[in-house]
């Protein structure tokens, strides 16, 4: 059964998100402390957001243990090696974007977490402003359709 994530929120619940992928929400916690790359934001009040790039990394990480019959430690190894093969066009794509405005800050901070310490990696980072970069242009195409609507 294919799910549709077309623009319907910026951000879901755990509970949401635990009917949406059809399973537990203890699942979903579980899955956090297994798999580095699944890191959903927290809210100030800490309650998890989700946002649609979370789903599907969800969505996949079910379709190896689920179908494709994965250890966790074999679905851990191939989604290092498949963030590994992006990361070095993540790098280039935000090097690139930060000379172009050589005024913003390399390390920006996210509305829903605490600031991050020194040792957090540089992949989590491009993770996080890879994602961030995503939900801004949703959520510009969102105003846009809005103010289409409103005229």
């Amino acid at each position: 059964m294919k799910k549709n994530f077309a623009m319907k929120k910026l951000y879901y619940s755990i509970s949401e998100v635990s009917r949406i992928i059809e399973l537990e929400q203890y699942v979903l916690r579980y899955w956090e402390t297994e798999f580095e790359q699944l890191r959903p934001a927290k809210n100030l009040a800490g309650n998890r957001v989700y946002t649609n790039k979370d789903i599907k990394l969800i969505l996949y990480i079910k379709k190896l243990l689920r179908e494709e019959k994965y250890t966790i430690e074999g679905a851990k190894q191939h989604l290092k090696n498949f963030y590994q093969k992006d990361e070095s066009e993540n790098l280039k794509q935000i090097s690139h974007s930060q000379e172009s405005t050589s005024s913003r800050p390399g390390n920006e901070m996210s509305l829903f977490e605490p600031a991050s310490s020194e040792s957090d990696n540089q992949s989590e980072n491009v993770t996080k402003n890879e994602s961030l970069r995503e939900d801004l242009i949703q959520l510009k195409s969102f105003l846009t359709n809005l103010l289409k609507d409103i005229s």
